[in-house]
């Protein structure tokens, strides 16, 4: 038997060891999610989305022992825990809506009556990242099992915790067996079955571009359905004409949630160069003032890196002879500690200009006029998210459509809503998950003529 031991990165200490499965365990969970799934399609719409609302129900129950179980296994603020166990239940409760509204068409034809149906794929394999264990496992399996799938949810080796208990309350809340399964293990045993097993017939992916990449190949070798939430390099634009107190007050928020281990990101700030001096004395007092310690105190803005090898890739970042503007303050002593950090890199020439950092690093650099904005912001192989802040509207409409993302905030750095659709430009992903059209990703369109004469 192979086990995994769960650290809390706020203390370095083990909390319990987990159980990760081996390939045969792998293939009998996809085996019963291939056979649950023919009942859990033909269940009643209205009986699907009765069964969804009581698996929020139960979420929503058991809100604060999901919270603190990922403060203990993630190192999340305890704020953020709460918001990201309502989120699975707020999307829980949007998917319930969906199966009565799974609406086909009526196409006008001659001679007969031509209509379409979404019907689900079948068993789905979710791979879920360590960085937003609850949220993200959340957006792959509730519009997947309310078109009518069946879903085996891979959690991160290093946060299982909460997948584990969603699926204890999926059976809780009345959800047949087999129909929504947890499976910690290895990417390289589980994840790959899925990508092997021909009876999975979708993959659904958060994490690196490089194994999104392998994976997108694995699946194409089957013509097996992938959606692919990769990484990011997100800037933040700051012009000339922009609110600047609000723009650096927020600019933290917008970086170091999550100790920056966020594909959302703003880790590049872009500001115009006539207040770029004006804009760096507002954005240090609102670096020092983020608070850094233990994840579990309310007033509490970062928590600790997720492991020791992590803190360790991300101060790999910083060359000799990075220019380092000024830092905040984090603990000493046991857990995964880093300041945020405000760095000026001459352009083009540093990694942490130009590759994801995913950690609480910056990189602030100046530009001239829109249109260098617009290069500058669109100089990265990724494109997933990213900020504009100007107090004029034209602009702000310019610039969002000519920056090559998927999710653009104007004045603000809200990326992420259950109700809209989020997903990636270029190296950045595949598809779009969450918003009103989230289950159809999990449906073939079958067209039906029926003659008449």
């Amino acid at each position: 038997m192979t086990t995994t031991q769960v650290i809390d990165p706020a203390t370095e200490r083990v909390v319990t060891t987990v159980e990760l499965a081996d390939e045969a365990a792998t293939d009998a969970a996809i085996d019963r999610a291939h056979r649950a799934q023919v009942a859990w399609r033909a269940v009643a719409p209205g009986d699907r989305a009765r069964l969804l609302r009581r698996f929020a129900e139960a979420v929503d129950a058991d809100l604060e022992h999901l919270a603190r179980l990922e403060v203990t296994n993630s190192g999340h603020t305890i704020g953020n825990a709460r918001w990201e166990a309502g989120n699975v239940r707020d999307l829980l409760h949007y998917a319930a809506g969906i199966p009565e509204r799974l609406l086909g068409q009526q196409i006008p034809v001659a001679d007969g009556v031509d209509i379409t149906f979404h019907e689900p794929l079948g068993v789905v394999g979710v791979i879920v990242p360590w960085n937003f264990p609850m949220p993200i496992a959340g957006w792959g399996f509730a519009p997947a099992l309310a078109a009518g799938n069946t879903v085996v949810l891979k959690p991160a080796e290093l946060t299982p915790l909460t997948a584990i208990r969603l699926g204890e309350l999926a059976l809780e809340a009345g959800l047949p067996e087999g129909v929504f399964q947890v499976l910690p293990g290895k990417g390289s045993v589980v994840g790959q079955r899925f990508v092997t097993n021909p009876k999975v017939r979708k993959v659904v992916f958060t994490g690196s571009t490089e194994v999104g990449t392998q994976i997108m190949a694995g699946c194409a070798r089957q013509v097996k359905r992938v959606t692919l939430e990769l990484g990011g390099k997100s800037a933040n634009v700051v012009f000339a004409d922009a609110d600047l107190e609000a723009a650096a007050a927020s600019a933290p928020d917008g970086v170091f949630d999550n100790a920056g281990q966020d594909c959302c990101a703003r880790s590049r700030i872009l500001v115009q160069r006539s207040v770029f001096d004006r804009f760096l004395e507002l954005l240090e007092p609102a670096v020092r003032k983020v608070r850094v310690g233990d994840p579990a105190e309310a007033s509490t803005d970062m928590g600790p890196l997720i492991s020791a090898a992590h803190r360790q890739r991300v101060a790999d970042f910083l060359e000799p002879t990075t220019d380092i503007a000024f830092t905040g303050t984090c603990p000493e002593g046991p857990g995964f500690w880093y300041p945020p950090t405000v760095v000026l890199p001459a352009a083009g020439t540093e990694r942490v200009l130009t590759e994801e950092v995913f950690g609480p690093v910056v990189a602030v650099i100046a530009f001239e006029d829109e249109a260098e904005a617009i290069r500058l912001a669109n100089d990265t192989e990724f494109g997933l998210s990213g900020s504009i802040w100007t107090s004029d509207v034209g602009r702000a409409l310019r610039v969002s459509r000519a920056v090559e993302a998927g999710n653009l905030s104007v004045n603000s750095h809200a990326s992420v809503r259950y109700w809209t659709p989020f997903g990636g430009f270029k190296r950045s992903g595949l598809g779009r998950e969450l918003g009103p059209d989230a289950a159809l990703a999990f449906t073939e369109t079958k067209n039906v003529f029926i003659a008449t004469t």
